[in-house]
């Protein structure tokens, strides 16, 4: 389709002139995400061009060595196809202009020598902004916050902000996510903090909220009566790679469940917010994630499952088991999978159920929201050779072909009655001419024009965590995993959750292809 003027996008005003302190700046987070997302923002206009960057790290670099550390590292990912964002060539002048942007400041984030220094560069900087970003290990929040904090660099003035941007997990359980929420907010307000989750930086899942309350078609539908379950999907072919010690600590439930699988429920199952604001939509998410039913202990191992994959044969390639990968435990327990059932306790979602998984070593790279609208009533077809009626599906995939499709019924050509489920939908690729970016753009401009839509809030936090801590606490007891062969759709055992309620899960990367529910294929009968 061809694109028209509206479908241009449009021009943002630059963000205000800041200075960005990235703690952990020899990080991967950095040199993959971080700055080739302020470079692109640069590019594109969105960035004053009197801002700074400045990499806070321990490691030993001055100026010109970070610049080149970046570099070299931007360059093979620009010209790199297959990675996300990639696709093009560095742009040589542009880099230097904005290399010369870019400064080191060698030290000890847990030591308070770190703030005064950076105290000095903000004296004798063209902005008194600072945006501060935790690109760190978890456990470094709290230290870097009291540290700021002590340092008098939180204060706010009627000309100048500074904000805080910490990346997920945001704790490890309910009662460390309280302690580091009041860690934070000790010694600076809710409103300069900025809780990041990469998630909610993709078109696509800001696409939810347009989709559901721009189109008045879908909210007369968008409740029990007419939707019979919601499917949340986040698979990836990849292992753990290099992450075995992080890995050994999180596990599959808090590296995606608490943040990323209940942001995405949150985004579908939200009320209309009375506007389209941050404070308003934020308030919208708390509400539903404060629904989430916390399953009594005992019906914990009932309502999930948890697994961990096995060698196996992903992309072409044999591929170890995650007791095989570099700093895995022999005997290790920990959950590369997990499938869960959740419920909604309002008078919007009663009775449908949310089932949420997600698993490394999977078939396909696919993350989804599949939503099963309960069938059409078939009375009208007695008689005829319609055996039964199948569901719509409405299908919003977030990566890697984005985009939504829709299923439904159609007549097949012929003399008599037959049925064929059918595809209609748009691909973003095919729609929207769409700059290279690696997803963070959005995010860093929000952090950058002070707008906390797509953050999470303290409420949102502690109340994720609550629904999450029934299964941490059965685990606890039992902490049996069941092995997957790795290239396949995961345990068997995630199968039977949703067959034990007469329902199958929609089938990992499937987005061209016909419905899977009730019954794969055409619902006549010959």
């Amino acid at each position: 389709m061809t694109q028209t003027d509206s479908q241009q996008p449009k021009n943002a005003p630059p963000a205000d002139n800041t200075t960005m302190f990235i703690f952990g700046a020899s990080g991967d987070l950095v040199k993959r995400l971080l700055v080739p997302s302020l470079y692109n923002l640069d590019r594109d206009g969105l960035l004053d061009r009197g801002m700074t960057i400045v990499g806070v790290d321990i490691a030993e670099h001055d100026d010109d060595g970070f610049r080149t550390h970046l570099k070299d590292f931007i360059a093979d990912k620009a010209a790199d196809k297959h990675a996300e964002g990639g696709g093009h060539e560095l742009d040589e002048d542009h880099w230097q202009d904005f290399a010369q942007r870019i400064h080191y400041l060698q030290g000890d984030f847990t030591q308070s020598d770190v703030f005064e220094q950076i105290r000095s560069h903000l004296e004798q900087a063209d902005s008194d902004n600072a945006l501060f970003y935790c690109a760190t290990a978890p456990r470094f929040f709290g230290d870097i916050a009291t540290g700021l904090g002590k340092a008098d660099l939180m204060k706010e003035g009627d000309n100048r902000y500074r904000r805080l941007v910490v990346e997920k997990p945001f704790g490890h359980d309910l009662e460390s996510a309280k302690a580091l929420n009041a860690q934070l907010l000790e010694v600076m307000k809710e409103e300069q903090i900025y809780r990041i989750d990469h998630f909610l930086g993709k078109e696509t899942v800001q696409n939810i909220l347009v989709a559901r309350f721009a189109n008045v078609l879908f909210e007369p539908f968008w409740n029990n009566h007419y939707i019979d379950h919601i499917q949340i999907t986040a698979a990836e072919t990849v292992g753990v790679e290099t992450r075995g010690k992080f890995y050994e600590k999180s596990g599959a439930m808090r590296d995606m469940v608490p943040n990323h699988l209940f942001q995405l429920l949150a985004m579908v199952a939200i009320e209309p917010p009375a506007a389209f604001g941050a404070d308003a939509l934020r308030s919208e998410k708390a509400k539903v994630l404060g629904a989430l039913r916390p399953w009594p202990r005992e019906e914990v191992h009932h309502n999930s499952v948890r697994g961990q994959y096995r060698a196996g044969h992903v992309n072409d390639s044999d591929v170890p088991g995650y007791r095989d990968e570099p700093d895995v435990a022999e005997d290790s327990n920990t959950e590369t999978y997990v499938a869960m059932k959740m419920m909604v306790d309002n008078w919007r979602w009663v009775n449908v159920p949310f089932y949420l998984r997600t698993g490394k070593r999977l078939s396909a790279r696919d993350t989804e929201i599949a939503i099963c609208f309960k069938p059409a009533p078939y009375a009208q077809f007695r008689g005829t050779d319609v055996a039964q009626m199948n569901s719509n599906w409405l299908i919003i995939q977030l990566q890697p072909n984005e985009g939504m499709w829709f299923d439904f019924q159609a007549k097949r050509p012929g003399p008599e009655l037959e049925m064929d489920t059918v595809k209609m939908g748009f691909a973003y690729k095919d729609f929207f001419d769409l700059p290279a970016a690696t997803g963070y753009e959005t995010l860093i401009y929000d952090c950058l024009t002070g707008d906390q839509m797509l953050f999470q809030r303290v409420d949102t936090i502690e109340n994720s965590w609550r629904a999450v801590q029934p299964f941490l606490d059965a685990w606890a007891e039992d902490n049996s995993v069941e092995g997957y062969e790795a290239g396949s759709e995961g345990p068997q055992s995630a199968s039977e959750l949703l067959e034990r309620d007469g329902r199958q899960w929609h089938k990992i990367g499937e987005v061209t292809g016909p419905g899977v529910a009730p019954v794969p294929g055409s619902s006549r009968r010959k």
